[in-house]
């Protein structure tokens, strides 16, 4: 009985032992199969940032290529400037130069012609300065520049509106500036005579007739001068006629008294050997 009762306690004994095995070896694996589960989604979220940090490192690639090319293509357009610059900065001191040159040569023309336009004489000659100022005094519409030799006539002293008849006034101051010219010495300079207008076109139908546009009547005012000068003894050889239009005003045309003064005519005493506008001194000799 004994020996029953104790086989009995080892029997329940080894079912204990066996269940407790099985509850282990139960649990073990589902915690085994729990451990495969996570670590497969571990790899996959670990693959989905390898993929997303992929694609963002070809975008960054991508944006990286296209800024090098960008700062290339602007390095080189920046080179291109420079050189450009450079270019234009040579081209500007040659400018610069040249236009320095101009200056002093147009500032040398300048002396050279005001001295060729001088009526300061040669001691004893009959030209003098009293003698031009003496007729300013008696006619103050008469101007004489003694550094040029420039006498100047406003156009309203020596003609009508409109017109290339003389006044009688005006045939009375070129009498006395052809007595100056024919006294003495005055004999060896020559005359240029040079007619001006305002900026107004010629609009009267009777003007027009006579004179098409300023040109003419510019041109016709300084034909009618030389050929009283020729009446009052002057050589003919020794003058000549330019006509200028509106194209050279004493001073802007800016009213009514300004246009004034800008109708004029012009006579530059000119030196014997004085070549302007094409006159050859050695013709007006024979």
């Amino acid at each position: 009985m004994m020996t029953l009762l104790r086989h009995s306690v080892l029997y329940r004994s080894s079912m204990s032992r066996n269940a407790q095995a099985l509850l282990l070896a139960l649990a073990f694996g589902s915690l085994t199969g729990c451990n495969c589960f996570c670590s497969r989604w571990q790899l996959r979220q670990s693959q989905l940032r390898t993929y997303q940090a992929y694609n963002q490192s070809q975008m960054l690639a991508s944006e990286l290529g296209q800024s090098q090319q960008m700062a290339s293509q602007l390095a080189t357009e920046k080179q291109l400037a420079e050189s450009r610059a450079g270019e234009l900065e040579r081209n500007l001191k040659v400018a610069n130069q040249r236009l320095e040159n101009l200056a002093q040569e147009r500032s040398k023309l300048h002396d050279e012609y005001k001295h060729l336009l001088t009526t300061l004489p040669a001691p004893g000659s009959g030209l003098t300065n009293k003698h031009f100022e003496e007729l300013c005094r008696r006619y103050p519409q008469f101007e004489f520049d003694p550094i040029t030799g420039v006498s100047r006539f406003n156009a309203e002293i020596m003609f009508d509106s409109g017109s290339n008849q003389l006044t009688p006034e005006g045939q009375r101051v070129l009498q006395e500036f052809a007595r100056i010219l024919n006294d003495g010495d005055a004999r060896q300079f020559n005359v240029l005579v040079v007619g001006h207008t305002d900026d107004e076109p010629v609009v009267r139908p009777d003007t027009r007739a006579k004179h098409e546009t300023n040109w003419e009547l510019s041109a016709h005012r300084a034909t009618a001068v030389v050929r009283q000068l020729a009446k009052y003894g002057i050589s003919e050889p020794r003058m000549g006629v330019a006509g200028y239009n509106k194209f050279q005003p004493a001073i802007p045309n800016a009213n009514d008294s300004s246009r004034a003064k800008n109708r004029r005519v012009e006579l530059f005493v000119l030196a014997p050997d004085a070549s302007i506008a094409g006159r050859d001194s050695n013709l007006s000799q024979r």
